[in-house]
């Protein structure tokens, strides 16, 4: 009997002190963890917020022609679109008007996409592959406009700014069906 209580002592003993270790143990942990990553500011939430909605909504300021597309166009994007858009390893920007119900669709910028904000805010968040995010808001809305020119869709003195941009009517615009589930995302 006198060895069951103590047993019984010693397992309570035993117990008593790995709780004692198991909750300095969680509590290092949970230091551990609060302390991965960094706080997020508004301003590091404001550099990544550049989303542009169909509508034109979050389109920065500045304005960009068609003639200084080109070129922006020619320095930085044709290595993988190809120099008339025709795509190379990079996608098929231009033409393609007009084939969407074929055997062979192809889906470029002026006969698929249904908005040209989509094509600004695609640019600016994305390209170039090798460097995203590296072209001004200038530089963008003049590929953006360069593009849409070859595609017949601006006129070639075209300028695009927020305002223009977003007032651009695209060939496929009502080639896409309404999302039918209830809600908004």
């Amino acid at each position: 009997m006198l060895k069951s209580i103590f047993r019984a002592s010693l397992l309570c003993v035993s117990l008593a002190a790995c709780s004692t270790s198991l909750t300095a143990l969680h509590a290092d942990l949970r230091k551990s963890a609060d302390a991965i990553g960094t706080p997020v500011s508004d301003a590091d939430i404001a550099a990544w917020n550049i989303d542009v909605a169909p509508d034109g909504h979050g389109l920065p300021a500045g304005s960009g022609d068609v003639a200084m597309g080109g070129k922006v166009f020619a320095a930085k994007c044709a290595a993988c679109h190809g120099a008339k858009g025709e795509g190379l390893i990079g996608d098929q920007l231009i033409g393609g008007r007009g084939t969407l119900a074929s055997a062979n669709p192809k889906r470029t910028v002026g006969s698929y996409w249904p908005y040209a904000t989509t094509l600004f805010d695609y640019i600016r968040r994305a390209m170039p592959y090798n460097a995203p995010q590296s072209l001004s808001a200038d530089e963008v809305y003049a590929v953006s406009a360069w593009i849409l020119n070859q595609n017949g869709i601006v006129p070639d003195d075209a300028r695009l700014d927020a305002h223009s941009l977003a007032s651009v009517r695209m060939p496929n615009r009502d080639g896409f069906v309404a999302d039918p589930r209830p809600g908004r995302l």
